[in-house]
């Protein structure tokens, strides 16, 4: 009777499990989402003054909490039926390193996805290029999942949420691009 209610709890946890990657899968597959994450733990808050986009010893950067989470997220990625996607990246060292420690594919700097923190009067025409970049990913690319990482700022910007490091908002978008729904995902815990 243990090992009958046994192979019972595993067969319905596993049945829980499967919609959730299908789904996460199925959506970045459709050409009408987006998975859009915020970099891995860095410590601390903003940069430091006078740092330079091309000099990540003048960043703030990843620590080795923010490494092994971004490893995390890429295997909690490929659980999910995520094995290659189409990443973007802000050009901060922190998204980059971010982006390709998750090891879904070839990492491209969009400068689209850069922060504005230092300079909010940019929020809205950032967002309006990155409305753009989505929709150009989105035409070039509508069945590979793309990955964009960027900011908190950025996010919160385009969806209206605000997120932790390593968070991902499922983005739904409209043909040109435009915010229309979201769905949150955790970074997995580590």
């Amino acid at each position: 009777m243990k090992i009958v209610l046994s192979l019972f709890i595993s067969a319905l946890l596993a049945l829980v499990a499967m919609p959730a990657s299908a789904n996460l899968a199925a959506s970045l597959s459709d050409g009408q989402h987006v998975l859009l994450m915020r970099h891995a733990d860095a410590p601390g808050y903003g940069d430091p003054t006078g740092y330079q986009l091309d000099r990540c010893s003048t960043q703030r950067n990843l620590g080795d909490r923010g490494k092994k989470q971004a490893i995390l997220i890429g295997q909690w990625l490929s659980n999910q039926g995520i094995t290659s996607a189409k990443v973007l990246s802000s050009p901060w060292c922190r998204c980059i390193d971010t982006a390709k420690l998750l090891n879904k594919g070839q990492v491209t700097i969009a400068p689209t996805l850069g922060s504005f923190f230092d300079d909010m009067s940019m929020e809205k025409e950032q967002t309006r290029n990155l409305e753009k970049l989505i929709q150009a990913q989105l035409n070039e690319n509508p069945k590979t999942p793309i990955i964009l990482v960027t900011h908190h700022v950025n996010i919160q910007a385009f969806t209206g949420k605000v997120v932790n490091v390593g968070d991902m908002v499922l983005a739904k978008v409209d043909k040109s691009g435009k915010f229309l729904s979201q769905q949150i995902y955790p970074s997995p815990s580590f």
